[in-house]
């Protein structure tokens, strides 16, 4: 059963300013890489030193997104991982939101190949590191690697209630994030059964952390509908999540119009720079609204998603979107040896950071008075 708006409430009020990342460590070329056996000790421990940067940041969480090919691949391995990561990450003070399916998929062309375990190449002076991605124009629904085969999407259901049954109760896991962007890369209703089969497998373990499914197109003109994945992902989340890459006037626009749920907000994925999506003007916003954010990407790296989407290019070059500032970096807060993008913006998310916890000291205080 969904969470009452009260319950919701009284999870997220009993939380510091949830502030953190979509994450993945620089020396990753994707998710296979994040995961995988090969190279992981390796990366691991770029995963301690850029944790200990995400600290001394400010942040406090992260958002995480497990391999299914991983964990069919190498199961014991990936559980042990899993294990492993969420544990470092609580041993420096951030929590976990775990994505358990996901529709960011590449169109279907000549080069399109399922994920696979071993060594992986990356192509340099692309988002995502890919040439041919699911950020450049779909002319068709893309496939999904996993969902669209009736014995893999079984079994990629088994993957889910495993982890989440194990991780039920687990402080070190936030919130469960059901499904990225559900009914994206042109796959709309194609994804609804899977979406409402997610949730109820979820509502069937009962874990004790929140459901969130985002809503990803949604603008601030309430004229304009929702797709149906996306109005079952808002109608079935218990904490509200959305992803929004605009700038800070449709951003207002569009958390007055989220706000009339009643529950408790996040963004899970925004920094769009080049969109006047900007830490300046959003993340200040985010710490007066006590929206819980998520930044794309924290040290660049090989997943290179400082670049602009590749749709964003051709937008460009198409004459359908001009207004695009292609000096600045997309997503990342830091450069390869750890130096911020832009010290500024380091600084106003630690101030940010800061008056947040004193915040929450405060009302923790008045709390116990109450008592």
């Amino acid at each position: 059963m969904r969470w009452s708006k009260e319950k919701a409430w009284s999870w997220y009020n009993s939380r510091p300013w949830m502030r953190g990342c979509n994450y993945m460590s620089a020396d990753c070329a994707n998710r296979v890489d994040q995961w995988q056996e090969l190279g992981f000790e390796e990366r691991f421990h770029t995963t301690k030193e850029e944790l200990a940067l995400m600290r001394e940041t400010g942040y406090n969480t992260v958002r995480l997104i497990p391999e299914y090919v991983v964990w069919k691949e190498e199961h014991d391995g990936f559980m042990e991982r899993f294990e492993r990561y969420i544990s470092l990450c609580h041993e420096y003070g951030i929590s976990c939101m775990i994505v358990l399916a996901n529709d960011c998929m590449p169109p279907k062309t000549e080069l399109w190949k399922m994920p696979y375990v071993g060594e992986q190449s990356y192509d340099w002076g692309y988002h995502g590191g890919r040439k041919h991605s699911q950020h450049g124009s779909h002319n068709e629904p893309a496939p999904h690697f996993y969902l669209d085969d009736e014995d893999s999407r079984e079994d990629y259901f088994r993957m889910v209630r495993e982890i989440v049954t194990k991780y039920k109760d687990d402080e070190r896991i936030c919130v469960w994030d059901v499904y990225n962007e559900p009914g994206n890369s042109r796959r709309r209703d194609i994804t609804l059964p899977n979406l409402k089969k997610l949730f109820e497998i979820l509502r069937e373990i009962s874990p004790s952390q929140p459901l969130t499914c985002a809503v990803f197109s949604m603008k601030g003109d309430e004229n304009i509908p929702l797709s149906l994945p996306e109005q079952y992902a808002l109608d079935n989340s218990d904490i509200i999540s959305y992803h929004f890459y605009g700038n800070y006037t449709e951003h207002i626009k569009l958390i007055n119009r989220l706000k009339k749920q009643g529950r408790p907000i996040m963004n899970t994925e925004w920094l769009g720079r080049c969109f006047g999506n900007d830490i300046f003007s959003l993340f200040p916003l985010f710490y007066l609204e006590r929206i819980g954010c998520y930044n794309w990407g924290f040290v660049a790296g090989k997943y290179q998603t400082y670049e602009p989407w590749e749709g964003t290019w051709e937008a460009y070059y198409n004459g359908v979107n001009r207004n695009v500032d292609f000096t600045k970096w997309f997503h990342d807060l830091y450069r390869p040896n750890h130096r911020p993008y832009d010290p500024r913006e380091i600084e106003l998310i630690k101030e940010f950071c800061a008056l947040a916890d004193k915040d929450y000291a405060a009302r923790a205080t008045d709390d116990q008075q109450g008592e």
